[in-house]
């Protein structure tokens, strides 16, 4: 697996992966709502480096990198990632954070924090804390799950 910038190339292949990710919403506090072109604003913001998770010209995932806040918080990083569905469970979500945590040393971030894990998304709650994101707190009923309704969200965070 390559895990490299995006290119304007790759930006149909990501979009299929994050289109349907954000209209299911049960991980991202993104409306469901979003047409084309606001999915497409979103992922690609101009504050988001994005990349590229692909193997054998197959895109399995994307991730995006950008300053968690501006200002005194600009030294910490934060990401979103997604995985292809037929890529699921094969490691791409590990991957990309594995080179996510290097980028963002690169780029001189000191940690790293991700504001709305939410606590229904198992996998990716365990794959953090496996790679050394701790729960820093919990957002009571702060996410509103289109199956099962108000659940918590976790603030993760790690230094690098």
């Amino acid at each position: 697996m390559q895990i490299r910038p995006a290119t304007e190339a790759d930006q149909p292949a990501i979009l299929d992966i994050v289109a349907p990710t954000l209209a299911a919403g049960e991980t991202y506090a993104i409306s469901r709502e979003l047409d084309a072109a606001g999915v497409k604003a979103y992922w690609f913001g101009p504050t988001h480096e994005v990349f590229a998770a692909e193997e054998n010209g197959a895109t399995l995932g994307t991730y995006y990198l950008m300053a968690n806040q501006a200002g005194g918080g600009a030294h910490v990083a934060n990401c979103g990632y997604m995985t292809a569905p037929a890529a699921q469970g094969k490691g791409v979500a590990r991957a990309m954070c594995e080179h996510s945590l290097v980028r963002a040393k690169e780029r001189g971030f000191r940690a790293m924090q991700f504001n709305h894990v939410v606590s229904t998304n198992t996998r990716a709650v365990a794959l953090w804390q496996q790679l050394g994101f701790a729960i820093v707190g919990t957002l009571p009923k702060a996410f509103n799950h289109p199956v099962h309704g108000y659940v918590d969200s976790y603030v993760m965070f790690r230094a690098l």
